[in-house]
């Protein structure tokens, strides 16, 4: 093991970081974010090499790590299963211990969780989940964060995902869970949350199902939604785009939220499926402030699993 890694963490899934974990990095963020806006030169990652690993496409994901990176200080490297032997004959094990051994931090954007899982077995250095089809973890930490910065803590608030029980719907239980907050769920029948997600939280009470969309908005603080098929589900598309036809967060829906309720999308967006334009364009949605955020939680993740808590 490298030195410096006695105590090595990768971030696969939501919970794997504690709830004091979380306002460390929320602070963190805050401060990074402001030394980033204020044009303060911040590079504690000096020497520190990234490796992105896609084996899906990516805009936001591959933008604000190698940014980010570049930013703190240190280097990107930049695989994909077109241009190295992860998407040839070589297991995914034997690639983590190469790669582990030639850079300080590893961050994949793949299919199965349980492909990550594997290479995280086998990593010297932390692994962080971009995506994969289970869960979104830095998505939803940025989320977070954005909710925080326009509304304060989001502990005892309420939060309504309207759409697919996906990897984002999936790490917003988890994040529910831990930082204490309820979701509001509601998707059409046969697109519900996974059953062993859910039987992975400790507090059941901070999730609650509805069949209506419309009932799940009522008195929330947040409402967040996510395209109707993800990648990987392509061939679903019609059907999907059928099922989920009552699922548009739309202007008669937001207006059952709170007054002050704010509005999420990870993107990419599709303006009239998901969510209709007089929403994502409108004045309640922070849905750029949040793709920015991306690049501020990472930073402040990456930091963290290098270098550990600062001060």
């Amino acid at each position: 093991m490298k030195p410096g890694y006695s105590l090595m963490k990768h971030y696969l899934q939501f919970k794997d970081l504690r709830t004091e974990e979380y306002a460390y990095l929320f602070e963190r963020t805050a401060t990074i974010k402001s030394r980033f806006k204020n044009y303060e030169k911040y590079q504690p990652l000096v020497d520190r090499t990234l490796a992105m690993i896609f084996e899906k496409a990516s805009t936001r994901t591959r933008v604000s790590f190698e940014a980010g990176m570049y930013q703190m200080g240190g280097s990107v490297v930049h695989l994909t299963s077109g241009d190295s032997q992860i998407g040839r004959a070589e297991p995914v094990e034997d690639s983590a211990r190469v790669i582990s051994r030639m850079v300080d931090i590893v961050m994949i954007r793949t299919f199965e969780q349980a492909r990550i899982e594997r290479f995280a077995a086998h990593s010297r250095v932390p692994v962080i989940n971009g995506l994969t089809n289970e869960f979104h973890p830095c998505q939803i930490l940025a989320d977070i964060f954005t909710f925080i910065e326009h509304r304060g803590s989001i502990a005892g608030k309420v939060v309504a995902w309207v759409g697919d029980g996906n990897n984002m719907a999936n790490t917003w239980v988890q994040a529910a869970d831990i930082l204490g907050f309820t979701l509001h769920v509601s998707t059409p029948g046969g697109y519900e949350i996974d059953p062993a997600v859910l039987a992975g939280i400790s507090n059941p009470g901070c999730l609650k199902i509805f069949k209506s969309p419309f009932a799940a908005c009522e008195h929330a603080h947040l409402v967040t939604t996510d395209v109707w098929t993800s990648m990987g589900y392509e061939a679903e598309n019609a059907e999907r785009v059928k099922a989920f036809a009552d699922w548009c967060v739309d202007v008669q829906m937001m207006s059952l939220a709170r007054k002050d309720a704010l509005f999420m999308h990870c993107l990419p967006a599709h303006r009239g499926e998901e969510v209709a334009a007089e929403v994502i364009d409108g004045p309640q949605s922070v849905v750029w402030d949040e793709a920015e955020n991306r690049l501020h939680v990472q930073k402040a993740l990456m930091e963290y699993l290098l270098l550990g808590r600062i001060g």
